[in-house]
């Protein structure tokens, strides 16, 4: 059996309740599709850390606030991942594309208007939970 990649992955929510998006480019695996910020842990690292520097390397933003929102493990065939993800509701900075991806504040209730990697469906409802107990 294949180990899985552990992804710390950031559902970063901004003061008008819109959600940062980027976009995944065609080389990469499940190209061509919108997806929450994030990247692999690192051996040995804890989550929070990862996914502190990855929203740094990839968006140039710092991370104030963060917590968990769900645990998705999925299988996609000829990868396995393991997303660790996060509710980012406080943070500094102004996103920058640090390393060339496409990004965007979408506001939450038009998620579902974008396209995402299967793994991604249980953060969408566990996203819509949340928005709905915030109200």
């Amino acid at each position: 059996m294949k180990k899985a990649v552990h992804v710390a992955v950031g559902v970063v929510v901004n003061a008008q309740q819109e959600v940062l998006l980027s976009f995944r480019d065609a080389h990469q695996h499940q190209g061509n599709l919108w997806e929450f910020p994030g990247g692999k842990c690192e051996a040995n690292e804890r989550v929070e850390d990862a996914l502190a520097r990855e929203l740094m390397e990839e968006l140039n933003i710092q991370v104030a606030q963060a917590e968990p929102l769900c645990n998705v493990a999925h299988d996609y065939g000829d990868k396995q991942v393991l997303l660790d993800v996060w509710w980012v509701d406080k943070f500094t900075g102004v996103p920058k594309s640090n390393e060339g991806q496409r990004w965007r504040w979408v506001p939450l209730q038009t998620l579902g208007a974008y396209q995402f990697p299967a793994a991604n469906e249980p953060i969408l409802v566990a996203i819509r939970e949340r928005v709905a107990l915030i109200r």
